[in-house]
């Protein structure tokens, strides 16, 4: 099994920084240019200098940064290891519910992927690794933490961080860009640490949100002049069983569609779909017993309509060495049946964003679409986090973006150096 552990962790001194609502950032692989600079008006002490550098140097520039905020005091390390308890109230986009998700940041021992230890679910670009790579061995830190999901059967892991929540004032609390009300408790109670770790010891890890770091890990955990700390790794730990948890979709565009391109995709679509006219766009509900479903946004006459896969066999046969789990993800079957087979974009294509593109938003895709930027969008439905499991557990990868885990958890919470 993975191990979680508590850490020394380094982070900022509140009274130096007036809180952590002027330092903390959105994760950097949703970060442009100009929201980056807005956060560094913020404050000059914006984790996003060194989370997200840029320059003729930036790997070093933010080696340095990190450097003297430490020596001015800008950043603090704990004496005593604590996990740190997280709550997050937030609006699920489109229906509004109010819901509460609540984990705690500690570290986990890196392993290889496997049975028993952790696993992954999506598939990862090679860019955004050799990235992160370099920065953290210019930092010597995690500067921010993956997002794993463990089991809790129990809830004696939950129990304790609800009753840690219930009983302190907090560390902090900031509201994100998001509308997620984040707040953190330190905890170094012994009893509770060893409580909430071993619960989470005790179960195999599955990567939510943060693959690119986590492989990162790995591979600098394997060099010959790695530190001691970078068998560990900064971790968001969120129970499988926190009725919080809610995973949303990241919808799909193309564009560029040629002449011979549409044809396929039209008589793709007559092959394998049922195809129903909708009013107006919206999401399928991703798990409504009926099987695959995707909405489609036709830019040529801009109606939109729900596609239902027709048999369970033709994703049989395009996914041939894929679990029943996977053949009932959406994004697995538009990508076999469509973008792959109908509209030729393999997955260098999609990887390299070729004619190929994401949108979280449902009104900003189809506005892509309406608007001309895109000719096509394919609107996905949420994933239950039950066949995330599975599709994990049978040793496979989802397509990239299947899943979002929304609030994110923000980048600045806390650092762990990799040093000891």
């Amino acid at each position: 099994m993975a191990r979680v552990e508590p850490l020394r962790a380094l982070h900022y001194d509140l009274a130096v920084t007036g809180g952590l609502a002027p330092v903390i950032s959105p994760p950097y692989d949703v970060i442009d240019a100009a929201q980056r600079a807005e956060l560094l008006r913020r404050s000059p002490n914006n984790i996003v200098e060194i989370d997200l550098p840029i320059g003729d140097t930036p790997y070093d520039d933010a080696a340095e940064t990190l450097d003297r905020w430490v020596a001015d005091g800008v950043l603090v390390r704990d004496d005593q290891p604590a996990i740190w308890a997280v709550e997050q109230r937030y609006s699920a986009p489109g229906s509004g519910e109010q819901l509460v998700r609540r984990g705690f940041l500690a570290r986990v021992s890196v392993e290889q992927y496997g049975e028993g230890r952790i696993r992954p679910h999506e598939r990862t670009h090679a860019g955004p690794k050799e990235d992160r790579l370099r920065l953290t061995r210019a930092t010597g830190a995690n500067l921010s933490p993956i997002f794993a999901l463990y089991s809790d059967p129990s809830g004696i892991a939950t129990g304790t961080l609800e009753a840690v929540a219930s009983s302190d004032q907090p560390w902090d609390e900031v509201m994100t860009d998001d509308g997620a009300l984040t707040k953190m408790w330190r905890v170094t109670d012994a009893r509770l640490v060893a409580a909430i770790c071993e619960a989470a010891s005790e179960s195999e890890l599955l990567i939510a949100d943060g693959h690119h770091r986590y492989e990162t890990a790995r591979v600098f955990s394997e060099e010959a002049d790695a530190p001691a700390g970078s068998s560990h790794l900064l971790a968001y730990l969120v129970a499988l069983e926190d009725p919080g948890l809610v995973v949303f979709p990241t919808h799909r565009l193309v564009g560029g569609l040629s002449e011979d391109q549409w044809r396929a995709l039209d008589v793709a679509i007559a092959e394998h779909f049922d195809r129903v006219q909708l009013d107006s766009p919206s999401e399928p509900t991703g798990d409504s017993g009926a099987g695959v479903e995707i909405a489609f946004v036709d830019s040529r006459d801009g109606s939109t309509s729900l596609l239902r896969l027709r048999d369970p066999a033709s994703a049989k046969a395009a996914l041939p060495d894929r679990s029943d789990a996977y053949r009932e993800l959406d994004t697995g079957v538009l990508e076999a049946l469509i973008l792959h087979e109908a509209l030729g974009l393999d997955e260098q294509r999609i990887d390299h964003l070729d004619g190929f593109g994401y949108a979280r938003d449902l009104d900003a895709a189809v506005a892509g679409v309406l608007d001309g930027e895109w000719d096509a969008a394919f609107l996905m439905g949420s994933t239950p986090v039950s066949r995330i499991r599975a599709i994990a557990s049978a040793g496979e990868n989802m397509p990239p973006k299947s899943t979002y885990f929304f609030p994110k958890i923000p980048t600045g919470l806390l650092i762990n150096p990799l040093g000891e």
